[in-house]
């Protein structure tokens, strides 16, 4: 909304200074320490308003060392987190921008889900929370709709690199661009540390035959919905220990900003040879409110706790770190980038699996770790909740600058 109203000024009336709104760097400096201040100032007030509802945290007994200290602690919490991340959106950038749009409804579906998760665990006193299939169900349309909008959306469109004739090569060096001058539709996607980094989906169905890979985006919307529903789920999953989802969250969206900044610039996507996506750079400001959101909700959540985020506040930030990875193609550096999300979500599989295997083949059920996730099975080992935590961050960011390299390693 501030972005239209100096926008307007800035033309109409040539007003000193407005024109800096038209800068993604301010707006995004000046989301993020919005985020920060709406989490701060209002973050305390909204865990007083919890705790007078009495939504407290109802832990399950497992045997941890500090859980008996951690019943009663405010959940729902996500909420500061939501209010963190839509309040400086709304405020500094293009609302109408498609890949805002998106990421806007994304955060408020996925919220909603998580926050009738926590409804249930909390005032039905059910500690099961929202039935499995109806959160799974959640998660698939709003897969759904993100893969509709990147496949049939007009102003989801990307710039194609110019494949040049050594006659042309040298006229090529005066120009600034080597992208074509037209925006266009693309089924195509970023790959990491191959040469030719790019991946085309329509060749998931064109090997069939000529006609059959139109339908390509058939596939691209399962992929979609199993990356959503994966990425969001393993972020609900980390949340165990105080600070370990938000700070691994934090870090993430830090390293997509730059992506997004990256790709929505045509001189810096052209240096790093990825894709030029034309209007993705308003993603930068989302992600830095998101930054924010986290870094501002820490201060609340790190150890010992005042407050958990609950699924209110996980489910969304594992669907937004999804979503804005796909809308500027970089999906296929998930694996890497939310390598802690990934673990933890494979520790589960894992365990579950191999108790059921072993219990089938010896009658009694067997585990690989002491306890799942990951992170408890550290617990379980003696190994302090603030130690873990923090090596678990240094373990993202080591991911985060690995992902980077994936750039460089072509």
């Amino acid at each position: 909304m501030l972005y239209n109203l100096f926008e307007y000024l800035n033309e109409t009336y040539n007003l000193p200074g407005a024109g800096v709104f038209q800068y993604i760097s301010f707006r995004a400096a000046m989301a993020l320490i919005t985020s920060l201040i709406v989490s701060l100032l209002f973050g305390g007030r909204i865990i007083n308003l919890i705790r007078k509802k009495q939504i407290g945290e109802q832990v399950r007994e497992l045997g941890l060392e500090g859980e008996e200290s951690k019943k009663g602690t405010p959940t729902m919490g996500g909420l500061i987190i939501l209010a963190a991340i839509i309040i400086p959106t709304l405020l500094f950038a293009q609302i109408n921008n498609i890949y805002i749009i998106t990421l806007l409804v994304s955060t408020i579906w996925l919220g909603l889900i998580g926050f009738l998760d926590d409804y249930i665990k909390v005032y039905k006193k059910d500690k099961e929370g929202l039935a499995g299939k109806f959160k799974i169900l959640g998660q698939v349309g709003i897969g759904v709709i993100v893969g509709l909008i990147m496949v049939f959306h007009s102003d989801i469109v990307v710039k194609e690199k110019v494949q040049y004739s050594e006659t042309e090569i040298e006229q090529q060096l005066t120009n600034t661009s080597n992208f074509s001058e037209f925006a266009d539709k693309s089924s195509k996607t970023t790959i990491p540390f191959l040469k030719g980094n790019e991946f085309n989906y329509e060749s998931l169905t064109s090997w069939i035959s000529e006609s059959a890979g139109k339908y390509w985006w058939l596939i691209f919307i399962v992929i979609v919905v199993f990356i959503i529903t994966a990425v969001s789920n393993g972020a609900n999953l980390t949340d165990g220990l105080d600070g370990l989802a938000t700070g691994t969250s934090a870090i993430i969206g830090g390293t997509l900003a730059i992506f997004a900044y990256v790709s929505g610039n045509i001189i810096a996507a052209d240096y790093f040879d990825i894709m030029y996506i034309p209007n993705s750079g308003e993603i930068v400001i989302f992600m830095s409110a998101f930054v924010g959101a986290c870094v501002g909700f820490l201060w609340y959540n790190s150890y010992p706790a005042q407050v958990f985020m609950g699924d209110t506040g996980s489910l969304s930030l594992g669907g937004i770190i999804a979503v804005a990875a796909i809308l500027i193609r970089k999906e296929l550096l998930l694996p890497i980038l939310c390598g802690i999300f990934l673990i933890e979500n494979l520790s589960v599989v894992l365990q579950v699996g191999w108790f059921k295997y072993t219990k089938k083949k010896y009658g009694e059920g067997r585990r690989i770790f002491k306890m799942s996730p990951l992170h408890h099975h550290y617990q379980k080992s003696g190994y302090h909740e603030s130690k873990i935590v923090t090596r678990f961050w240094i373990v993202g960011i080591m991911l985060a600058v690995l992902t980077f390299v994936t750039l460089k390693l072509r």
